[in-house]
């Protein structure tokens, strides 16, 4: 399939990222941010349910008039906000996202870690995850000043530094923690330096998604 595909995320920056781990595998993207920064996002997540089916009923609408067939939501907390299937099913579009990805992979651990751009975020990858497999222990928290690191450019190093993001991984491992879901499309950015420091294997979904794109 050659049709360009509609990259979705919450901000310019973790959109252009979207578009670029397509690029990357040899397929096209188009970007449709939904907000300017992580600030009005997170507004966004808690609008209401209605007005938040309405705009990106309209923004996959677009898509689909620019040649779009399918869509890849590169934002998990964007992903928990949006009922998703129901506009797949209203647009004829193949939308995957994040939660495609966790629902396939909670059933493999016993006890997973989540970072997650914030509790609406860390929400929904929760309720995926333990509808998948109920018995699984999970810790999270969501970091919304690391996503605005991310968005500012700090390099990686000083970014795992400055949020001591070394120590949180290592607290999530002493507790038990098989791996750490890195539950933000943004934290790719600085998922070698956290893994240059940490043991505690680090799961991104992106590879996943793609492959569920082209499936």
């Amino acid at each position: 399939m050659t049709d360009p595909i509609a990259v979705l995320a919450g901000t310019p920056v973790d959109t252009r990222m979207g578009v670029d781990c397509l690029t990357g595998r040899g397929l096209s993207g188009l970007s449709f941010p939904l907000s300017k920064d992580p600030r009005e996002q997170t507004a966004f997540q808690y609008a209401a349910p209605a007005e938040k089916q309405r705009h990106v009923r309209e923004i996959l609408e677009d898509a689909g008039s620019r040649g779009c067939r399918r869509a890849f939501v590169y934002c998990n907390s964007l992903a928990g906000a949006v009922d998703f299937p129901s506009l797949a099913a209203e647009t004829g579009m193949r939308i995957v996202t994040p939660l495609d990805v966790y629902r396939q992979l909670a059933p493999r651990y016993r006890s997973l870690a989540v970072i997650a751009a914030n509790a609406q975020g860390l929400s929904g990858i929760e309720r995926v995850l333990l509808e998948a497999n109920p018995a699984l222990e999970l810790r999270g928290v969501g970091v919304l000043p690391v996503v605005e690191s991310v968005e500012a450019g700090l390099p990686p190093e000083e970014l795992v530094a400055r949020h001591r993001l070394t120590e949180l991984a290592g607290w999530f491992s002493a507790c038990g923690a098989e791996a750490l879901l890195l539950g933000c499309t943004h934290f790719p950015y600085f998922r070698a330096a956290l893994a240059a420091r940490t043991d505690l294997p680090l799961i991104d979904p992106a590879e996943e998604m793609i492959r569920l794109l082209q499936g």
